[in-house]
Formats: C-alpha cells, sequence, structure tokens
C-alpha cells in the first residue's frame, strides 16, 4: 500500500502545481482511515482552490476519478479533499472537539 500511496501523492502534487498559482502554501496530507484506505488532503489558498477545483468542480471530479482507478486497481480505496486553510483549521478544530468527547 505503501507504494500506491506514493505514486497518487506524487500524482496529487504533479497535477496541483500545474493548476495553482501559489505552490509555497500548498500542504498535501496523507492520512490512513483503516486498511486499505488512505484519505488525500489537499490545503490550499482560497483563489486556489477555485481554480483546481474547477467550473462546476469538474476539474477536481476528474482528479478524484483518476487516483481513485489507480488505487482499485491495487485494492486500496482513496478519498480526496481540497480545501483552503481556513477550512483546515475548522476541519481540524471539529476533530479535535470529536476527540475530546
Amino acid at each position: 500500500m505503501d507504494q500506491i500511496t506514493a505514486q497518487i501523492k506524487d500524482f496529487i502534487q504533479y497535477i496541483a502545481l500545474q493548476f495553482i498559482k501559489d505552490p509555497k502554501l500548498a500542504e498535501l496530507r496523507i492520512g490512513n482511515s483503516g486498511e486499505n484506505k488512505v484519505n488525500f488532503r489537499l490545503v490550499l489558498s482560497q483563489p486556489d482552490v477555485a481554480t483546481l477545483i474547477g467550473r462546476q468542480g469538474f476539474t477536481a471530479s476528474t482528479i478524484r476519478s483518476m487516483i481513485k482507478a489507480a488505487a482499485e486497481r491495487e485494492g486500496v480505496q482513496v478519498n480526496l479533499r481540497i480545501h483552503s486553510h481556513d477550512e483546515e483549521r475548522q476541519y481540524t478544530a471539529a476533530m479535535e472537539a470529536k476527540e475530546i468527547e
């Protein structure tokens, strides 16, 4: 699973760099959520989020379809979330609040 995770990570980074204007603010976070499940979170500046998601979400949908197809060949399920730094802070705070409960 490590090999397919690394390949998908490299692919997401390559594709994202083709679209975004501020790569210094880009972060790709990877987390496992069980056996053979990998979650990728691509955190970008707000303008870059809009660019990468594309009109009606077509660009993001295409990226997700490609990584899911590659992962399925290896028996791995993947998920890709694309959001801004503000949304990441909110997401992190919500996850921490869940852990406290």
